[in-house]
């Protein structure tokens, strides 16, 4: 009489096989589950796809969860800035802000990105934060 046991292995190990084959055909990582290369090229792409109003939300499903972020009152309004990785400065193992994109928002709108747009939400009081967009990437 033959032994089953091979069978049942082989069927086992067959079954493994075509289960690791779907996952690696189908499988598509989220924005926030990419390896740091992915994520930076990722981002980069999503910045064009951007438009001044947007939601805070809009953004977040777009791109994903920021890497930093600030909020500051002025003027009676929320100012909001998400830091997204876009390049690589050097390999330390750490995102640090000079590697980051900051898209600078107004009571959860967006109004503005880039770095001359983080400079003007950095100064006091400042009320020359415009409706345009500071693209400096």
């Amino acid at each position: 009489m033959k032994s089953k046991l091979p069978v049942i292995v082989g069927s086992i190990f067959a079954a493994y096989l075509a289960f690791v084959a779907v996952v690696v055909l189908v499988y598509e990582p989220t924005v926030d589950e990419m390896d740091w290369e992915d994520r930076q090229a990722y981002i980069n792409a999503k910045l064009t796809e951007i438009s001044i109003g947007q939601s805070i939300t809009q953004i977040k499903s777009l791109m994903g969860k920021a890497d930093f972020s600030e909020a500051k009152m002025a003027n009676e309004s929320t100012l909001q800035v998400l830091f997204y990785r876009t390049h690589h400065t050097k390999s330390d193992g750490e995102t640090t802000r000079d590697e980051c994109t900051p898209l600078l928002f107004r009571d959860q709108k967006l109004i503005a990105w880039g770095d001359a747009s983080y400079q003007e939400y950095l100064t006091p009081n400042n009320t020359s934060i415009t409706n345009s967009s500071n693209n400096d990437i």
